[in-house]
Formats: C-alpha cells, sequence, structure tokens
C-alpha cells in the first residue's frame, strides 16, 4: 500500500442513513427538547357548529400548533379518546349534563357561557363567547399565564375565585364561603326539586331550619334565585343532572 503524503486531507467518510423508523424517532425528541413545540389536544363540544367553528378558528390563531377537533355530543367524544385532550371547551348545557365527567377533569376543563351571571364556581375556569374576539383572545391569555407561565404545557394549577369568572366592579372581593356538609344536602335536594317541608321530613330537621340553610346558602354563594342555587350545585359536583 503506497504511503499517505504527510499533507493530504483524509478521506470524508459518508455517515450512514438513518432508517425510517430511527429518524422519525429523532425528529420527535428534537421536537420535545424544545426545538419545535409538541402539538396540544383540544376539544370543542357544542351543539351549535357557527359556534365551534369560530372557537376552533381563534384557537388556531392564538395556538398555531394546537389540534382542535369538534363533536357536537358527548357521546361523540366519549367514543374517541377523550384522555388524549389538553383541554375541554364544552358548552354550560352539556356541561350539566355530564357534570360527573368534566368535575373529574377539573383542571382541563372551561365552560363556555354565553355572557350568563353564573353563581360562584371554584375550580371551574368559564370562557364568554358571546364578547369580541379581542376581548376572547385576552381571556384565553389570561388563562394561559395562569395555567402555564412561561414554561411549557402542563396542567394549571387549582385556579381561584376571581379566576373562575367575571366579577363586576360593586361585588365584593372576599372568596366564597364554604359550605358546611348539612348545607350540601339541603342544596342537593333543592336541586332534585325537594321543598323545605320534603327536605325537612327527609333530613329530620325543623322546617324554620332549613329555611335558615336556605339563607346561609343563598348568602355564601352569592345566588339571588333557585336557579342560582341549583347551577352552583351543578358546577361544584353536588348535583348530576345526568343521573
Amino acid at each position: 500500500m503506497p504511503p499517505s503524503h504527510p499533507h493530504s486531507k483524509p478521506t470524508a467518510t459518508a455517515l450512514p442513513e438513518l432508517p425510517d423508523e430511527e429518524r422519525k424517532n429523532t425528529k420527535t425528541t428534537r421536537r420535545h427538547n424544545g426545538m419545535q413545540p409538541a402539538p396540544i389536544q383540544m376539544a370543542i363540544i357544542d351543539s351549535n357548529l357557527l359556534a365551534c367553528m369560530g372557537l376552533m378558528h381563534i384557537l388556531k390563531k392564538f395556538i398555531p400548533f394546537a389540534q382542535v377537533k369538534i363533536y357536537h355530543a358527548h357521546e361523540e367524544l366519549m367514543a374517541d379518546d377523550p384522555e388524549s385532550f389538553a383541554h375541554f371547551f364544552v358548552s354550560s348545557r352539556i356541561y350539566f349534563e355530564h357534570t360527573r365527567f368534566f368535575r373529574r377533569r377539573a383542571y382541563r376543563t372551561i365552560v363556555l357561557i354565553n355572557g350568563e351571571n353564573l353563581p360562584p364556581m371554584p375550580g371551574i375556569l368559564t370562557l364568554n363567547v358571546s364578547q369580541s374576539e379581542q376581548d376572547l383572545i385576552t381571556d384565553l391569555l389570561q388563562m394561559h399565564s395562569q395555567g402555564h407561565g412561561t414554561g411549557p404545557h402542563r396542567p394549571r394549577q387549582q385556579p381561584t375565585e376571581t379566576a373562575t369568572r367575571p366579577r363586576n366592579n360593586d361585588e365584593p372581593t372576599a372568596e366564597t364561603q364554604p359550605l358546611t356538609a348539612r348545607e350540601i344536602e339541603v342544596i342537593t335536594l333543592l336541586g332534585k326539586g325537594y321543598i323545605n317541608k320534603e327536605i325537612a321530613d327527609r333530613l329530620n330537621i325543623g322546617l324554620t331550619t332549613v329555611i335558615t340553610h336556605r339563607k346561609n346558602i343563598m348568602s355564601k354563594i352569592n345566588a339571588h334565585s333557585l336557579s342560582d342555587v341549583i347551577i352552583y350545585a351543578v358546577m361544584n359536583g353536588h348535583l348530576d343532572l345526568g343521573e
């Protein structure tokens, strides 16, 4: 073999081409190392097609790498792979009908409302879809900062009362007082349609005691009507309309 020249350049050796599967894994690793954001799966569950399309347009503009799927009924969502979604944007009606499912996934759930003045819903975020696109994006940015900060996607921390719904300037800033076990029993029976006398009989307490419990409940949750009480009971998992 002829001796190599001392100043000759080494011959470049071609690297072997990676197999398809290994190349795919390398791309996935790079994506998860921050070079390319991993896609976030989001579900919109609403029977209103136009509302779904509008929200999907905003979400894709707000989070370009998001993968958004639309379901017009809870049954359609369950027939797919619900646990693959990072967030559920669900209409209040469907939420009411399937409270148990969404309460168990409270930190992934955003309830879509149309400007209704709902009672406090600790642990549940709401999004008013009847406002302007700019205001909607502002609310989404606030939710994002509360749940994600400046880091990668992760389950958000339990929201405070002020984060769960818009607050008027005239409303008190104190957080909602927790209900007692007896008040929860009363609110559950109210939601099921029982009147004061029937509640007293079922709980074996006096009628005036039931009335006192009702007054305390209304004051604690800042409710103005029985419908507010029922909504609170449903939103906080004390009552499941799907039962």
